[in-house]
């Protein structure tokens, strides 16, 4: 005798619709949560808190603005001059990145406490990222040995003089951490980026460090497609740096010949972007958001033109009803061969 299933088609209907009901809205809270995503700020001390507040700004009123002014000692007038551009320190930008809470003369000589300056100061040394913070288990984790050797075996060490150390990349008057302070992923590409082309896309800055005529950007990338998308979306480092499973931000530098140029280097599953920031934040949205959707639902768990939650939100709810689906089948044949 054949009996016939139990299970109704009518309750297979609608537990397949629950299921997609399901899936539409969390395909729609993952959209509107991403789309109406505020960019974490970054961590902003106010002025008068500062303990420094004070003593820094006896060297702001002059290094904070375009001119300055001061009692010429034989006229007793009031003398007007401008600032170099170089010299100026924007208060917005100081007051928020890394150093903030420093006075000027932690870094800069007691000497600079009088006016007009000792002539001599201008062959100031300047102090190292890793002058200070080498050797210390504070910063441990951020690997600064590591990034400063790696920095001595790059391009930007070996091709030009003594003269380019952190600070060419780094001003420490305004440099902020962001890659890991900041969600939003392409506004952190922009700021790494910018860090590059402050000399490779400014002459005047290009012809301090060489001779050689600076090369068009756009024209040395016309080999790849869809540029203006890469640029948005990709960092310079992640081609033109040796990347490092331990460092997030990749410092060794390599000659142009050795840039990345391979498709499947990024376009791939074991892609050389998870090794510094993609794997960095797959690990933070982890933490935050759980396994399952700090690894698959993640704005980081793909790369390059796939990259789309909703894809992937769909390909896991199709899976999830194929299983589904041969479930009941196997049940069916079960039920109906007993």
């Amino acid at each position: 005798m054949i009996y016939r299933a139990n299970i109704r088609p009518a309750w297979v209907v609608l537990f397949l619709l629950l299921l997609f009901a399901v899936a539409f809205a969390l395909v729609k809270s993952t959209d509107s949560s991403s789309s109406g995503k505020k960019v974490k700020p970054v961590e902003n001390t106010k002025i008068v808190n500062l303990e420094q507040f004070p003593v820094n700004e006896k060297c702001l009123r002059c290094h904070g603005q375009s001119k300055y002014t001061f009692e010429n000692a034989e006229s007793k007038k009031i003398s007007y001059k401008r600032m170099y551009s170089e010299l100026i320190i924007d208060r917005n930008e100081f007051y928020v990145s890394n150093h903030k809470g420093f006075k000027c003369t932690d870094c800069h000589s007691e000497d600079y406490l009088t006016f007009p300056h000792p002539g001599n100061l201008r062959m100031e040394s300047k102090a190292n990222c890793i002058d200070c913070h080498g050797g210390d288990e504070k910063y441990a984790k951020f690997q600064f040995e590591k990034i400063d050797s790696n920095f001595m075996s790059s391009v930007h060490s070996q091709k030009h003089s003594e003269e380019f150390t952190c600070w060419m990349c780094h001003n420490p008057h305004t440099y902020r951490i962001n890659a890991r302070t900041n969600e939003n992923l392409q506004e952190t590409v922009a700021y790494d980026n910018l860090i590059c082309l402050n000399c490779h896309g400014d002459v005047t800055k290009y012809e301090l460090l060489t001779n050689k005529q600076q090369p068009n950007i756009l024209q040395k990338h016309d080999w790849l497609p869809n540029q203006a998308t890469h640029f948005i979306n990709v960092r310079c480092i992640e081609c033109h740096a040796r990347n490092k499973d331990t460092l997030l931000i990749a410092h060794e530098i390599m000659p142009k010949n050795m840039a990345v140029k391979k498709c499947e280097s990024c376009h791939a599953k074991n892609s050389i972007l998870y090794a510094s920031l993609f794997k960095y934040q797959v690990k933070e949205n982890i933490k935050k958001q759980g396994l399952f959707k700090g690894l698959f639902l993640s704005e980081t768990s793909t790369i390059g033109p796939d990259q789309n939650n909703t894809l992937n939100i769909i390909s896991i709810v199709l899976f999830s009803l194929t299983i589904l689906a041969i479930l009941i089948h196997a049940v069916i044949r079960i039920q109906k061969s007993h």
